[in-house]
């Protein structure tokens, strides 16, 4: 089936899939928050070592890259709301593994925990193309960036939700930074719950013909035959375009230097006499930056065109992790810094994952959505584990002027498949 269906039913339904895609994003969200603030620092608890201090994000990230993929197998099978309720689920498993390894001292489960919380994660990223499935060509940026925009909500809560966490804690008898994923657990459920129910119409199976919307003719081709390749054919899919290429090189760049600058500040922070609440407040603006003015990325992206708005994410990119690295003990600076890192990582994947859903056909695209999302977390597993012993051997400054590098090159890289493909839609 092509896009071009009945356009009543197909804007009912997307609305109405926006909605709930939206409201799971708030709920969810919140255990985002919960890993981001409290994860680095009790690996440091359990572990002993601040070389440690990067292992749940990068555990979480594996996780995450392991769960694109098996993601994107379940949404190709069984439709979006099987996958992303399935993944939620298994989120919020870890995010009650993560208090049993509080409770007992276990730091194996804590890392282990972080992969399962990694399923919650991708969910989080599936969740933005689901919107786009019946989107219209020229809204894909707007709806995308929607989805996006809401988990600001759950998010920046959750780093704000220590003091509750803390209470919750003590009178269930647990350590105090563990009470946070209790909070988490229930978020994911809950967002699991409004998927699972609400989500039907099933959007990826109204997209490929499988589950036809009653009251709507469709003037394409019967029910789309969607072969269900494997994370190669989907990364051989993203690499056949030079527009696909391009938003993937952006969104793994983006993501591998946010995540590696970012786990460490925690550990930077309280090195440097910040408090907790400070922590908690720092990573709450990143977050913030991260998705608060995803719209407007995504309007920007419809409007100048994915490459443009990709470039200006790494150029953003580039002086918040300097900023960031020379700020010292100067926390104002320190958060400054991380506010611009999440403002150019949410321009770099807004842009980009819209690039992708522009050059990928139907039959290709959850294939290729998925390799993404797995190459994407992949990125950021490498830069979680390689931040934590770039902070234990060259220091928090070393480990943003090697970021700036990283970006440097990225910028590079763009720019030049900009001009060399300068007629690619």
């Amino acid at each position: 089936m092509s896009e071009s269906t009945t356009a009543t039913p197909c804007l009912r339904v997307q609305r109405r899939t926006l909605l709930l895609l939206s409201l799971a994003q708030v709920l969810s969200g919140v255990g985002a928050g919960a890993v981001v603030s409290t994860g680095s620092l009790l690996a440091v608890e359990l572990s002993g070592s601040e070389a440690w201090a990067g292992s749940v994000t990068t555990t979480m990230t594996l996780g995450a890259a392991i769960a694109s993929a098996v993601l994107m197998r379940a949404a190709m099978a069984r439709g979006r709301r099987v996958a992303l309720s399935a993944g939620l689920l298994v989120g919020a498993a870890g995010a009650a593994g993560v208090v049993l390894a509080a409770v007992t001292g276990a730091f194996w489960l804590l890392v282990a925990a972080g992969v399962l919380i990694g399923f919650g994660s991708a969910v989080n990223l599936q969740a933005r193309f689901a919107a786009t499935d019946l989107s219209e060509a020229e809204h894909r940026g707007r709806d995308l960036s929607l989805v996006v925009w809401m988990s600001t909500i759950g998010a920046v809560a959750g780093p704000n939700l220590v003091g509750a966490g803390g209470s919750l804690a003590a009178a269930l008898g647990i350590p105090a930074l563990s009470g946070l994923f209790v909070i988490s657990a229930a978020g994911m459920l809950l967002g699991m719950a409004v998927v699972w129910v609400g989500l039907r119409p099933d959007p990826y199976l109204v997209l490929t013909g499988r589950q036809p919307l009653a009251g709507a003719e469709l003037t394409a081709a019967p029910a789309l035959t969607v072969q269900r390749p494997g994370p190669r054919q989907g990364i051989r899919a993203l690499w056949s375009h030079p527009t696909s290429r391009a938003g993937l090189i952006g969104i793994v760049a983006a993501h591998a230097v946010m995540v590696a600058v970012m786990s460490m500040t925690p550990v930077h922070l309280t090195g440097h006499g910040a408090s907790i609440t400070i922590v908690g407040l720092t990573v709450s603006l990143h977050i913030a930056g991260m998705y608060a003015l995803a719209p407007v990325m995504g309007v920007l992206t419809d409007r100048l065109g994915g490459r443009i708005v990709a470039a200006a994410g790494m150029v953003t990119l580039l002086v918040s992790v300097l900023l960031a690295g020379f700020s010292g003990d100067a926390h104002l600076v320190t958060v400054i810094g991380l506010i611009l890192l999440g403002l150019g990582w949410s321009a770099a994947t807004v842009a980009g994952s819209a690039m992708i859903v522009a050059a990928t056909p139907v039959a290709e695209r959850v294939a290729a959505q998925g390799a993404s999302d797995t190459l994407m977390s992949l990125a950021g597993a490498v830069g979680g584990l390689l931040a934590g012993v770039a902070l234990a051997a060259i220091g928090y400054l070393g480990l943003g002027v090697a970021s700036a590098v990283i970006v440097l090159i990225t910028l590079a890289v763009l720019t030049w498949t900009a001009r060399t493909n300068r007629r690619t839609p």
